[in-house]
């Protein structure tokens, strides 16, 4: 039951609904969901750390930056559902369309954006 409510839990904010949002599309450094949301880096980094925490998200290291992307080999159950029914939902907000418009225009930056995601 702990693993459904902590699961639920990473999912209730809106800036992390609008970074699976936009990791859907594709993987992201700091600086990508940073310019996508328009977004502080603390505020994209706790936030990536939290759905990382929860299993939503996997790292991987490219070059000076590291990279987030959506899990889809997670073994958590929970995840793997919430994370299908997100992906296949038809969720569409005015916010989530120009999230995804922003992070076609969003560039790794520069050595500043490989800060990894705190522990929430």
């Amino acid at each position: 039951m702990q693993d459904l409510i902590n699961t639920l839990k990473a999912l209730s904010d809106e800036t992390r609904l609008r970074i699976m949002n936009i990791l859907l599309e594709r993987e992201c450094c700091v600086c990508e969901v940073m310019q996508a949301l328009d977004i502080s880096q603390t505020r994209a980094s706790r936030n990536l750390g939290i759905l990382q925490k929860a299993g939503f998200l996997k790292t991987k290291r490219e070059g000076p930056w590291i990279v987030y992307s959506v899990d889809r080999e997670t073994n958590n159950q929970y995840v793997s559902s919430l994370t299908q029914l997100f992906q296949n939902s038809s969720v569409s907000s005015d916010v989530l369309k120009k999230d995804r418009q922003n992070l076609k225009h969003a560039q790794r930056i520069g050595p500043g954006c490989k800060t990894k995601a705190i522990d929430a």
